[in-house]
């Protein structure tokens, strides 16, 4: 169901995408918005992973430096039939996780010095496990797209805003101009439904790298006991580093908040997802690492 929701969003977003660029600025102005978005994240797809890690102080760690840490993500790497990705560490006292890289061949795998000292092993390893998900569901790939769609529809609708202030309505190959309305719906309108579906995508993701955590981790319930240490945890220790706009990295999101926040949040609620990690154990799913 969440891989179908994943599809339907994506191709909203793209219809949306579609009628901006008639709507708001005609094919020439649509197919320039959709290059220079592409351009811009294809940049981050390649380069992304390399400033998310810096921008969060993440240290690449040895295998001599962390051998229990390698051990595991190696060993459910393995289960999961993916490259042993590369293992960082964030010196940071907020426990949480993240995973990035373009592809399983060219992933990384980072975790907070605090998630190592609140979590069990299997809390642990079950939360490598939820990342190693996210590698091997090529979350990067749909979630560069859903950016790019989305990136585009923001350059439209600043295009259609220029244009409303200066020229009013767009104007058709017979000399008529389109209502201005509709440009200005476009303007406030485009952008954020885009917004609304992105966070959308990333909570179907969340549920889906949830899933493939227990399934290479054999433990839901100790993926559903960790997704609980750390958003308590998060609550009192916060991030110090970093942006919101990475939030949708993280296993739990540190920089959430709550009542009408969550319509914008990049996770689904935490309780949603250990509820549906206890039924994967009530239907077997409860082998030990």
């Amino acid at each position: 169901m969440n891989r179908m929701k994943t599809m339907m969003l994506l191709a909203t977003l793209t219809a949306l995408l579609l009628w901006a660029g008639t709507a708001l600025a005609g094919e020439s102005g649509f197919v320039m918005a959709l290059l220079f978005a592409g351009v811009m994240n294809f940049g981050a797809y390649w380069w992304s992973d390399k400033i998310v890690l810096r921008m969060y102080g993440a240290q690449e760690v040895t295998e001599a430096q962390a051998p229990e840490l390698h051990a595991m993500v190696r060993h459910l790497a393995r289960q999961g039939g993916l490259p042993m990705p590369k293992v960082y560490v964030i010196p940071q006292d907020a426990p949480n996780a993240f995973a990035t890289g373009r592809s399983p061949q060219y992933a990384a795998v980072a975790v907070t010095a605090g998630l190592m000292r609140l979590l069990d092993r299997e809390e642990l390893a079950g939360v490598i496990a939820h990342e190693l998900g996210h590698i091997k569901n090529r979350d990067t790939l749909i979630m560069t797209v859903a950016a790019t769609i989305a990136g585009a529809l923001s350059v439209l609708a600043n295009m259609a805003q220029w244009g409303l202030i200066f020229g009013g309505g767009r104007s058709d190959g017979e000399g008529r101009s389109s209502h201005p309305l509709a440009g200005l719906l476009g303007v406030l309108l485009a952008p954020f439904a885009a917004m609304l579906i992105q966070m959308a995508i990333s909570r179907s993701r969340e549920f889906l790298a949830d899933e493939a955590g227990a399934q290479l981790s054999r433990n839901p319930l100790a993926l559903g006991s960790a997704l609980r240490k750390i958003e308590a945890w998060s609550r009192k220790v916060p991030m110090t580093a970093g942006s919101p706009a990475t939030a949708h990295l993280f296993i739990v999101n540190p920089f959430a908040g709550g009542g009408l926040l969550r319509l914008f949040s990049t996770h689904p609620p935490t309780e949603a997802r250990v509820e549906r990690l206890v039924a994967m154990a009530r239907q077997g799913v409860t082998f030990g690492v």
